[in-house]
């Protein structure tokens, strides 16, 4: 969510830091808070005034009221203040619906002053700007202020004047605090915008001969402005609404969230009890809590949560495993049931998230069975028959009852099921892939229901092309009767001002879409672009609907796409201005800009005249900013889809991005041509949805839109719902609203005025919220209401008393269109007409082998690494066990080099032989070309290549060959001299004896520390032992002739791979014979060699040219002469 209630210490922190004011603002940072864990002698160091001055003590847990719940202990002593808290802290409370217990307290000092001297002040957000309350009457008794208050509306992007305050805020205030007032409301304005808050009540605000003192405070703030504020905010604490506990599992998924581009929340209703639900999409849970509620499921409803926007498999794994943990915690006598529900995903891999959830089962299969937890699956999108497949799959090897649905089954039927309010069908087998979408015949694109009108968006009939004529818009007391839902009128006197303030001069009625639309895309969405593009292919366009894209991070250059069968390139632009001067025929921008830089690229966008749509994807972007957008947008005439938003579609023109979800989707659900029925929404998923419900029950979908679930969205529910009613081929109107705002009043008074005259089928999601003891933020940020009329209930009735179709509940929504459908057709509104099958599309080769559809051989093999999960797998170990079990670099080049853990000792040689191996000084060869090159001026890379390229038989590449030679006289039975001679005989060397400088007199240390750990450490060293016994042989005849450390780690490499029990010796064998010994000394040595270039640089070395007189010059003598 966006728009986020902080504690009233927070919000005066906030106001005694930053507050710019002429006016004398008292008491800063005179606040202390207490919980049962304070130090009293500690709290009184810190603040000294509260030893000396009388104190006023209140709870600070977002309670409403203090004073009249009588929670304010007012005009105390430190003693006094002691006295009341023993009364009321760790105390069980009661406020309206909410109980809690009292933990947080306030105390600050108290303020004599008169009740004349009180005031009251509020700032909030609106669409249109900030409004700024204010009452010459504040305090306890201050009243409907709503309705008393004097009331100044500040336009977006506008500034607050003292003149404008004191002219329209001020007129009973007496003349001498007019000035102190008028700062100060100035300044706490500019607080206001400068630290991105939503609201900003002060009750009272107190103004004496000594200033302003600022008694009582309630605030939110837009958490989404983190990013702007971070410095200014520093760690926000956002605490729980009263009556609800702050629980760890909440804290752990909002931190999985922040980190993740996915959405992922958490709210705990009620940890004991037995319905669980763990939902995709933000509107979807927001469905199923209605309808669990709906199915008087209230009480026993645990928690509400969403997961959104394609989570990885492991994200998934770790908020399925925390809903586990919960449900699995204390036992039910009914046993449990988890709602493992969704709408049709437009670009989650099903499968893949279901394989988390699968993960978690799997983990928790014992404490699910005997909690006696039955499950219930829906679930669509891209591979969600894999998906359901794995999840039935899971259900049989485990033993827990597992009922699994799919499309063609309503999204919410699964509660009634799961509640025992509809019995639980036996399902079908279903497609194991969606390949079956992908091939179509005549006898696939069949429509099941009555069929639809026409096709590619051509004009139907000659009766289109004139308005159409007002139709009652209600049903039909006897036709549906049964699906009618009366409720007494709840709509209050906001309604009144609804219908005052709206207005419909302004509203966007042109043509948003058609089959010649081009889109720049911003952002490199080579995913989204291809489905477009595939889209554009079915619906028979001439020309693909992308003419470009944009991508700041790269420069321009173009990008392979598929068109059908062939492939076509795609111009990407580095910058914006290229792309609209090279394309002048774009009127629609696609922006995936991130929540950072959505703001700017879209400003940057509106100013190009050309343009007339922008569709903005990115959630989170800072409220402040969106009403910014809309304003600019409003003047030049662009429509804004979003932000918060999957786009939208308009079968046989046009897509936005992910729209409708794969092609599989699209051809189900028929949005490859257009049908009779326009819809909007605000959530994504739920569009997708919709798009599958109206093909389903009508000739299919026209238009549709989801707008967004932020907020403030860029264009609202009347702006499309006009739009539709001025298009002659739609012929009647879905809306789905949703709790938060009183856009919905405004579809109420276009019927009742006539200005709307299609049928209009409207349901608001979120009737559940009413039923909550504490407020619960939904998925989406604008679904909040903020009083009585923005409920759904309230919004459902005002729609059904306006005349609008308003189904009982979602789960009747389908009926109500079908029903409202049927009869369109049968006054011969719509005609059915013949459906035309799409061309095909071919399957893209990295989806048809997600699905398992084909198989191809792979250009090489790995088996040592595997970075495609969640976690970086080292031989089968993840990194985190890596670490936890202290592995270090031995351990991990045991992993990567031999694939086994090898024994503790094993690793510690290993580390040891790359210690004594990292250099041995700058004369020998490998430093020495190194040097030089460094000291040419080359980089690193190739100053090290160029040491390393020095490395073979001669220097350094001595283990591999003592390692083969020793190896094969000791297998071949040969005494240590008679190894000697014949070496000696074939005239060879022996490699791994001999040194230039070390003898048996001057040992080479190196090879004695190494030697004295192998002794004590390995279990056996008959290897060694030979070549010890070799060296016995060679120093005798010249005592230089010593086991060297290559000779050394050589063959104690062979006894540590014959002897440490990890392998076999034909495996031991191998690995010496492929030169994995001689990397030992690769990877030592390359330490000294980027230490040698290290240095030259640090010493600032220049060009290496050899000394003449280091060189012999010989030349042949009739060349000297």
């Amino acid at each position: 969510m966006s728009a986020k209630a902080i504690s009233e210490q927070t919000g005066k922190e906030f106001l005694y830091k930053y507050i710019c004011t002429s006016a004398a603002v008292q008491n800063r940072f005179c606040c202390a808070n207490v919980t049962p864990e304070t130090d009293w002698d500690r709290l009184t160091q810190e603040h000294a005034w509260l030893l000396t001055e009388q104190l006023v003590v209140k709870p600070d847990q977002l309670i409403k009221r203090r004073g009249k719940l009588g929670l304010v202990g007012i005009n105390l002593d430190l003693q006094g203040v002691q006295e009341w808290l023993k009364a009321h802290l760790m105390k069980d409370t009661t406020v309206g619906k909410a109980k809690g217990i009292l933990k947080n307290f306030l105390i600050e000092p108290f303020v004599p002053h008169r009740q004349e001297e009180e005031f009251y002040v509020c700032i909030y957000a609106t669409r249109e700007g900030d409004h700024v309350l204010f009452h010459h009457e504040g305090g306890v008794e201050v009243g409907d202020v709503d309705a008393k208050a004097q009331r100044l509306m500040v336009g977006v992007d506008n500034k607050l004047s003292e003149d404008q305050v004191t002219e329209q805020l001020l007129t009973h205030v007496p003349d001498k605090k007019k000035q102190v007032l008028a700062s100060f409301i100035v300044g706490l304005f500019n607080l206001y915008e400068d630290l991105y808050f939503t609201y900003l009540e002060i009750n009272p605000l107190v103004v004496t001969d000594d200033g302003v003192y600022i008694l009582d405070m309630a605030a939110k703030i837009d958490a989404t402005a983190d990013y702007i504020c971070k410095a200014k905010w520093g760690d926000v604490e956002f605490p729980p609404p009263f009556g609800r506990e702050a629980y760890p599992e909440e804290a752990y998924i909002a931190d999985l969230d922040a980190k993740s581009g996915a959405s992922l929340k958490l709210t705990l209703l009620n940890p004991r009890g037995r319905i669980w639900t763990m939902v995709a999409g933000g509107g979807a849970s927001v469905v199923y809590s209605d309808t669990i509620c709906d199915l008087g499921g209230v009480d026993e409803l645990a928690n509400y949560g969403e997961y959104s926007g394609a989570p990885s498999e492991q994200q998934t794994y770790d908020y399925a495993k925390t809903i586990l943990s919960l449900m699995t915690r204390e036992k039910h006598p009914q046993g449990k049931i988890l709602i493992i529900g969704g709408s049709i995903a437009n670009f989650t891999n099903v499968a893949a998230t279901f394989k988390g959830i699968v993960r978690a089962i799997k983990d928790y299969q014992g404490p699910l069975k005997e909690h006696e937890v039955t499950i219930f699956v829906r679930r669509g999108g891209p591979n969600y028959q894999e998906g359901l497949r794995v999840m039935g799959e899971v259900g049989k090897t485990t033993g827990i009852p597992i009922h699994v649905f799919g499309t063609e089954t309503h999204m919410t039927a699964i509660v009634g099921m799961a509640l025992g309010h509809r019995p639980i069908p036996n399902q079908p087998p279903m497609d194991a892939h969606t390949a079956n979408f992908l091939l179509n015949t005549s006898s696939s694109a069949m429509t099941p229901a009555t069929t639809r009108t026409a096709s590619f968006s051509e004009p139907r009939t000659s009766n289109d092309a004139s308005p159409a004529k007002k139709s009652k818009a209600g049903l039909p007391a006897e036709s549906l009767h049964y699906i009618l839902w009366p409720l007494k009128n709840v709509v209050t006197g906001d309604w009144k001002e609804a219908q005052a303030s709206s207005g419909f001069s302004g509203a966007k009625a042109t043509t948003l879409f058609s089959k010649h639309t081009k889109a720049i895309v911003w952002g490199m969405q080579t995913r989204a672009v291809q489905g477009m593009l595939d889209f554009d292919y079915v619906c028979s366009r001439d020309e693909p609907s992308v003419a470009a894209m944009v991508y700041p991070f790269t420069g321009d250059h173009k990008q392979k796409f598929y068109w059908g069968h062939k492939e076509i390139l795609l111009p990407v632009y580095k910058n914006m201005a290229d792309a609209m001067k090279k394309h002048p025929e774009v009127d629609v921008v696609i922006s995936f800009a991130s929540l950072r830089s959505a703001f700017d690229s879209t400003m940057e966008v509106m100013q190009y005249p050309q343009i007339h749509t922008i569709a903005i994807i990115a959630e989170g972007i800072p409220e402040a900013q969106t009403r910014k957008m809309i304003k600019v947008a409003d003047e030049k005439g662009v429509t804004i889809i979003g932000p918060a938003t999957v786009g939208g579609i308009k079968p046989g023109c046009f897509k936005i991005g992910n729209t409708g979800g794969m092609l599989d989707n699209i051809l189900a659900s028929k949005l490859y041509r257009p049908g009779s029925v326009a819809y909007v929404s605000r959530s994504g998923g739920m569009s997708n949805e919709l798009n599958n419900i109206i093909s389903r029950t009508t000739d299919g979908v026209y238009e549709g839109v989801a707008i967004g679930g932020d907020r403030y969205p860029g264009s609202t529910f009347m702006d499309h719902v006009l739009h539709y009613e001025d298009t002659p081929g739609i012929k009647m109107i879905v809306v789905l609203g949703e709790i938060g705002g009183t856009e919905e009043y405004k579809i109420c008074q276009g019927i009742t005025e006539g200005r709307i005259t299609k049928p209009v089928v409207c349901w608001c999601i979120g009737t559940c919220a009413t039923m909550f003891a504490s407020e619960v933020q939904f998925g989406h940020a604008g679904a909040c209401a903020n009083q009585a009329s923005e409920t759904a209930l309230a919004k459902n009735q005002a729609l059904r008393d306006a005349g609008a179709y308003v189904p009982k509940s979602f789960d009747e929504l389908g009926d109500v269109i079908r029903s409202v459908y049927d009869d369109l057709v049968a006054k011969g509104t719509i005609v059915p007409a013949q459906e035309v099958p799409p061309p095909t599309v071919p399957m893209d080769y990295s989806w048809a082998r997600e699905l398992g559809l084909i198989r191809k051989p792979a250009s090489f093999m790995t088996s040592i690494c595997d970075e495609r999960g969640q976690e970086l797998i080292y031989a089968g170990m993840p990194i985190t066990e890596v670490f936890k079990e202290e592995m270090g670099l031995g351990g991990v080049l045991g992993l990567l080099w031999f694939q086994r853990r090898l024994p503790r000792y094993a690793c510690q040689f290993i580390e040891m032989c790359l210690m004594v191996t990292a250099d041995h000084g700058p004369a020998v060869s490998g430093a020495h070309n190194t040097i030089v090159c460094a000291r040419a001026g080359k980089d690193l890379v190739s100053s090290l290549t160029s040491g390393l390229l020095t490395i073979g038989d001669r220097f350094g590449g001595a283990l591999d060959a003592a390692a083969k030679q020793f190896s094969k006289a000791f297998d071949s039975g040969m005494l240590p001299m008679e190894f000697v001679n014949k070496m000696k005989k074939d005239g060879k060397l022996i490699m791994g004896i001999g040194h230039r400088v070390k003898s048996i007199n001057n040992p080479d240390m190196r090879v004695q520390i190494l030697k004295d750990f192998v002794k004590q450490h390995f279990p056996s060293t008959q290897l060694l032992d030979y070549a010890l016994d070799v060296e016995k042989i060679t120093t005798s005849k010249k005592p230089n002739l010593i086991l060297n450390v290559d000779g050394f780690i050589g063959v104690a490499f062979v006894d540590l791979l014959r002897t440490c029990g990890g392998f076999t010796r034909d495996e031991a064998d191998e690995f010496v014979e492929i030169g994995a010994l001689n990397g030992i000394f690769v990877l030592g040595r390359s330490m000294g060699f980027i230490g040698h270039y290290l240095d030259q640089k640090r010493l600032k070395q220049g060009l290496y040219r050899h000394p003449w007189d280091d060189i012999s010059y010989v030349l042949p003598e009739h060349m000297s002469m």
